[in-house]
């Protein structure tokens, strides 16, 4: 065997001798030692950049940089230039990308390297190489072709949220800005980049983005909150507030400070931004500044910022008015005196907000005026401390309280708001102008309004010019001149609390009274500051064990001993073997849990239940527990009132993190038993939420959804669709999609749609039956058979009390179509979510199930009609661009026609709406072609509109021509 391995040649190598204590060195530790260079000029550290430097490297070269940034005249990172450029972008595309898990763990290079960086040239560098990684992540190419993007994704993104979480960044890149630049010019510049980037839109929509991709590419990482659109207005707004305190003022740093404010307009959450200024700006006293730098933007912008404030300010410290009585005299919560103060401050000294105000008042441009009574006595509190403004307030409210086209067509929850604030404002004006007050109630824009009140046709429209007319003439008239009405009931005292907010006097308080309402956000908020800049306690640490302590046992112990040879048990019967727990099956001992929770009993454990996301046992038997524990409590004690819009807004935005089977059906139950427990003031939260919350697609049509099934249950018609609203399983599983591809793929399980369904088919059924009729030949020639009378009675269902009837209007209908209104006129586009595509056909068939569960003999349905009438001739725009949009629009009108029974009213009140209907319905049918099952289906519903409007038309056609006059 040693003939196989034969030498070929053989070399000696001399081994130079290494000095002894660089040999100790070397092998006393594992990493290589590097000779720390020494940079003097930006070139030398671009060279040593280049060069792959180790961290020490990298430390002394931000050591250069932050030197030349205590300078006026050194080198910096900040002003734009070729080198500077160059050196940004390397640190960017390598530096960061090879050495942030090692530049992190050294809490000083860390810091070093977000103050170099942070900038507009840094902000601009890192959202530049974001947009070529996001592609790459994009186009999901293995890992053997190109190199992984998703950890430089990472690196970045945290490196981002390190250069803006401090609430003071924009201050520190202000005075950078200002100190660096080289002229004014350029200075101007640099802020109008750095305001493009951060108030624009565009870095939350990078980050949105690079998010999307890590999550294309499986890669985990917790969401940052730089592409949460509200926590980074909020932190945008914080931002400004501290520009705003900043001492040190000139021309250019308040031009720079009013341009990062117009710019935050446009941001799309400017509730937030204004959310955050007003909340620094209370608690350090500087609310005038708010005030002075409002006074330096445009008009437009002013606008916006008013109607911000007035949005936040309502919602945060008035709330909503659940529970809101009529029948009681109006109490006044400290809160109201000191939001007229915070309102006054912004407004005495600018006449354009003042104008602003007086107009959102009147006009309802401001959404959360029209939902607070509150929030109308704190503006009108701040108004009242201009007498113009204050008789301007009065004569332009008057006169478009009696207009005969606004008491017609205007929805009533304006009405009831208008006549709200015409009520205070007349105590006002009483008390500082009695004169002009007399006036104003002999001139003719109260003389006619009061005729065109009482002679309207909604009840309620006459109910409120009855009110307010006998509240004025209390205050103005003789006893024995005083107008008086017979009402009883429930009108009678709602009159009285019309009269009562005439004597409602509310004084401009301390605005410093706002900084003690809600210590609960503020700790709420500086928690969510702390975690956010990483002060996260662990949660292991925070929890006690639940592992039971094993103690060793010492001293003696019993011992058993056995003896074979003893019989005398043989007699004895032994015990049965347990039955077998299916935990026990485990092959793991230790994956059993014997701790598994236990259904809820009160309410507080179930709202826990629900808001524990990651316990998935408790999370899903709380969800599965909840509409009946709330039906069960729902009538015993105030538990379950107490906690009623907490468990409404729990289940609203609830979301299926863990996946959960019959998730939407659940929730659906739980909101309903929600809405059962108060309908009425209930139903006034999901209509307000509807249009205010910050609620998806998704959830808001739960809310739409728990309106029209919670109505027909409160009708008494209740069906197989209202009782169960999981879909009947397949007799094949194999037939179905997996539960992800079914979620998207499968059929409608919408509730609320399959009602629809239902309903055409039976509206529309005797319409056809009608039609066979005409053709299959004279009735005498048909055979008709008969049941017996037992049958009939058995199909009969019999009569429930319409309990809806007297709450729909108010409570479920008007609060819906009166924010519509108000939403869409307020929006600056065309394209508003709630005439989107995704939104518009659920809201119209709402509307139509609570019309049809009103039924025709409700006292307000004239008025429903009305505006729901009004509503659908406005949106037959949206209905041309989407089948699914025309399709809801038809049956609504279909829905329209049936549910009043008395035809002849339609065609003396409604005569043009009835033509203009049958018009437009036979051109939509005669210009659909006969195709697609879903054209099919638009059709028929078309035909029965146009056989509807047509027998109305027919029957009273003289009466139409002479009630047509007018127009």
């Amino acid at each position: 065997m040693d003939d196989f391995l034969t030498a070929v040649s053989s070399t000696t190598v001399k081994r130079s001798k290494v000095p002894e204590t660089l040999i100790k060195k070397s092998t006393s530790k594992n990493e290589p030692v590097s000779e720390v260079i020494s940079v003097r000029s930006p070139e030398e550290a671009l060279k040593a950049l280049k060069d792959q430097p180790d961290l020490r490297t990298v430390d002394t070269i931000l050591n250069f940089f932050l030197a030349g940034l205590q300078t006026k005249d050194g080198f910096n990172l900040v002003t734009p230039g070729p080198l500077s450029a160059q050196i940004m972008d390397v640190i960017i595309s390598t530096t960061i990308p090879d050495l942030w898990q090692a530049i992190k763990e050294s809490e000083s290079v860390a810091k070093h390297m977000i103050r170099c960086i942070q900038s507009p040239n840094g902000l601009g560098a890192i959202l530049s190489r974001l947009r070529p990684l996001i592609t790459d992540a994009q186009l999901k190419k293995s890992v053997d072709q190109t190199r992984d993007p998703t950890t430089y994704i990472k690196d970045l993104l945290e490196v981002l949220e390190k250069m803006l979480v401090e609430d003071d960044a924009t201050v520190h890149i202000w005075k950078d800005c200002e100190t660096h630049a080289q002229n004014s010019i350029q200075k101007k510049l640099m802020w109008k980049e750095y305001v493009a980037q951060v108030a624009s839109g565009r870095l939350v929509t990078i980050v949105a983005q690079s998010e999307d991709a890590l999550k294309g590419r499986g890669g985990h990482r917790e969401e940052s909150w730089l592409a949460n659109g509200g926590q980074y207005s909020s932190w945008l707004g914080r931002q400004i507030a501290l520009l705003m305190k900043e001492t040190t003022v000139n021309e250019d740093y308040v031009c720079a400070v009013t341009e990062l404010c117009g710019k935050a307009t446009t941001m799309g959450f400017l509730d937030c931004v204004v959310g955050s200024i007003v909340e620094i700006l209370i608690e350090h006293d500087s609310q005038n500044l708010f005030a002075t730098y409002l006074t330096k933007l445009k008009a437009h912008e002013q606008r916006k910022y008013l109607n911000s404030t007035v949005t936040y300010t309502t919602k945060k410290y008035i709330g909503s008015n659940v529970g809101f009585n009529k029948t009681l005299p109006p109490e006044t919560p400290s809160s109201v005196s000191a939001l007229a103060a915070l309102f006054n401050s912004l407004v005495k000294d600018n006449d354009l907000l003042k104008d602003h105000l007086v107009t959102s008042l009147i006009n309802s441009s401001i959404p959360a005026l029209d939902d607070s009574l509150y929030a109308r006595r704190s503006a009108i509190s701040a108004v009242a401390q201009d007498d113009d403004q204050l008789q301007n307030l009065l004569e332009k409210s008057l006169k478009l309280f009696g207009d005969s086209f606004y008491v017609s067509h205007t929805p009533l929850l304006q009405q009831e708001a208008l006549a709200q604030t015409l009520a205070i404002t007349c105590g006002y004006v009483q008390r500082s102008q009695p004169m002009f007050l007399t006036m104003m109630a002999k001139s003719s824009y109260h003389v006619m309004g009061m005729s065109h009140r009482i002679g309207a046709t909604s009840p309620k429209a006459r109910f409120l010019g009855i009110a307010i007319g006998t509240a004025i003439s209390k205050m103005v008239d003789k006893p024995d001149l005083q107008l008086k009405f017979d009402l009883e009931g429930e009108e009678a005292s709602e009159a009285m609390w019309y009269q009562h907010l005439t004597g409602v006097k509310d004084k401009v308080g301390q605005i410093k009274d706002l900084k003690s309402h809600d210590m609960k956000d503020v700790t709420r908020l500086k928690a969510s500051t702390h975690e956010r800049r990483g002060f996260k306690r662990s949660a292991q640490s925070a929890k006690p064990s639940n592992m039971p302590a094993v103690a060793e046992i010492t001293g003696p112990r019993i011992v058993e001993i056995l003896d074979d040879s003893s019989d005398e048990d043989d007699d004895l019967v032994a015990y049965g073997k347990p039955d077998s727990d299916p935990e026990d099956d485990a092959d793991d001992p230790t994956e059993i849990n014997r701790n598994k929770p236990t259904a809820p009993v009160y309410i507080r454990d179930l709202i826990a239940g629900l808001r524990d996301q990651e316990d998935y046992d408790r999370h899903q038997l709380a969800l599965s527990t909840a509409a009946s524990l709330i039906r069960r409590k729902a009538n015993f004690g105030s538990e379950v009132t107490d906690h009623l819009e907490e468990l409404a807004s729990i289940l609203t935005g609830l979301n299926d993190n863990f996946e959960l089977s019959g998730f939407p059906e659940q929730r659906q139950r739980a909101l309903i038993a929600v809405l059962f427990t108060k309908p009425g003031p209930m139903a006034q939260w999901f209509a307000r939420s509807f249009f205010s919350g910050d609620y998806s697609l998704t959830q808001r049509i739960a809310m739409l959804t728990t309106l029209g099934i919670g109505a027909r249950e409160l009708a008494g018609l209740k069906d197989s669709t209202t009782e169960d609203l999981i879909p009947p399983t397949p007799s094949f599983p194999s037939q179905e999609l997996p539960s992800k591809l079914h979620r998207i793929y499968g059929e409608d399980t919408n509730p609320v749609a399959r009602i629809t369904s239902g309903l055409a088919k039976q509206l529309l059924s005797p319409i056809a039956a009608t039609a066979a009729d005409q053709l299959s030949g004279p009735n005498i020639l048909k055979v008709r058979t008969f049941s017996s009378r037992m049958e009939v009675e058995r199909r009969k269902s019999k009569p429930i009390p319409n309990a809806l009837a007297q709450i729909v209007a108010d409570n479920f209908f008007f609060p819906l179509t009166g924010r519509w209104w108000i939403t869409t006129r307020s929006s600056s586009t065309s394209d508003s979510l709630y005439t989107s595509q995704h939104l518009l056909p659920p809201f119209l068939h709402t509307l139509a199930l609570l019309l049809n569960a009103a039924g025709p003999n409700t006292l307000s349905l004239p008025q429903m009609t009305r505006e729901l009438w009004e509503l659908l001739l406005s949106v037959r725009t949206f209905a041309g661009q989407d089948k699914g949009v025309l399709s809801s629009l038809l049956f609504a009108f279909l829905m329209l026609l049936e549910t009043n029974e008395d035809k002849e009213r339609i065609a003396m009140e409604q005569a043009k709406e009835l033509l203009e209907t049958q018009e437009w319905v036979r051109m939509v049918f005669e210009g659909l072609g006969a195709g697609s099952e879903e054209d099919e289906k638009i059709r028929v519903l078309a035909a029965g509109v146009v056989i509807r409007c047509q027998e109305v038309v027919e029957k009273y056609q003289r009466r139409m021509a002479g009630s047509m006059m007018d127009y």
